[in-house]
């Protein structure tokens, strides 16, 4: 692991995107984001996923010279196309253009379609919430879930995202994803020579299992069982089908076909608060609402109750003070792409 100062990180993640092609405005944008993902902690969607995208473009599964297009349909309604771009660089116009209108009307959403992987859905909370908009994020994914009783992927694992301001403090930020663990943690289980819960996944048959073998020729469980494939089959019917993006089996695989076009949807939906309450008096409101849950007495002594979010927040403070941890073999291919400028 290296230490590498936020500014440097974001010079050199910008560096590697302009090199690559983006004009320096657009490569500033994905920055950000991805920046963002790894103050946050959440370094499986930082800056490491950058060679991971221009290994896309070199296949042609994605436009680096994509013009990003914004519609106004209505005072409070956007449509994005992303031209098969970049998915931080859509989701950062979407993000745009969600705020646009809802300086002008209150409240507003974006959908946006043609895009590619976008990152976590956290940064743009954030990004929202820091201008005073409560916000509600998600997009839909390539197919790795079951509907419920199913046995085949029919849904992906849409992330969904929800984000609370508070003025003069941190906002409330929730992010999830649709599956009750990540493939990753069952590979490990697998490596490890461990069992799992029954609960993570399906065989092939569909068949709950604790065999982390069978569970990766399987398929992901969903959180809260059919609940959670009801979330998962909501998040794509705004994210993919309401902007005309793909949806379910018709979203292209990144692992499997990363030549094509994925056609990613994004949905952002934005409230300007001040339109309802005071900031001041919005900021108090959180400041008790949160405060009622950490004074819950916790079960274990040592694990505090904490509101979404907060975890999340202390790592991007920590980390803008003493710089981010990145593994030595991210750093060194993010420095190879922005070498060849």
């Amino acid at each position: 692991m290296t230490r590498i100062d936020t500014a440097e990180l974001t010079e050199l993640a910008t560096g590697a995107l302009h090199a690559a092609g983006l004009s320096e405005t657009d490569a500033a944008r994905v920055a950000d984001v991805l920046v963002l993902a790894d103050l946050f902690g959440i370094h499986t969607h930082g800056v490491s996923r950058i060679p991971q995208y221009l290994d896309r473009v070199l296949v042609g599964g994605i436009d680096i010279d994509a013009a990003v297009t914004t519609e106004r349909v209505a005072p409070g309604l956007a449509r994005v196309d992303g031209a098969n771009g970049l998915g931080p660089l859509v989701g950062s116009h979407a993000l745009d253009a969600a705020l646009t209108c809802a300086r002008d009307t209150g409240i507003g959403a974006a959908f946006a379609r043609h895009s590619n992987h976008f990152g976590p859905v956290m940064p743009y909370l954030y990004q929202a919430a820091r201008q005073g908009f409560a916000a509600v994020i998600a997009s839909n994914a390539t197919t790795t879930i079951a509907p419920w009783g199913g046995r085949d992927a029919r849904l992906g694992n849409n992330p969904l995202g929800w984000g609370m301001p508070r003025p003069g403090g941190d906002p409330v930020l929730l992010d999830v994803a649709m599956s009750v663990v990540a493939r990753a943690k069952i590979r490990a289980a697998a490596k490890a020579g461990e069992s799992i819960p029954d609960t993570w996944a399906t065989d092939g048959t569909g068949a709950p299992t604790t065999d982390p073998h069978a569970a990766l020729e399987g398929f992901l469980q969903p959180v809260g069982a059919h609940k959670g494939y009801g979330l998962a089959l909501m998040v794509d019917m705004f994210a993919g089908l309401l902007s005309g993006a793909g949806y379910l089996t018709r979203v292209s695989s990144w692992n499997e076909n990363p030549d094509r076009p994925q056609d990613l949807g994004h949905v952002f939906i934005l409230v300007d608060t001040t339109r309802l309450m005071p900031p001041d008096v919005l900021s108090g409101r959180v400041d008790d609402f949160t405060g009622v849950l950490h004074d819950t007495p916790p079960a274990d002594p040592r694990r505090p109750v904490q509101v979404p979010g907060e975890r999340e927040l202390a790592n991007l403070h920590r980390r803008q003070r003493e710089g981010i941890d990145l593994a030595d073999d991210d750093l060194r291919a993010l420095r190879e792409v922005a070498a060849r400028r």
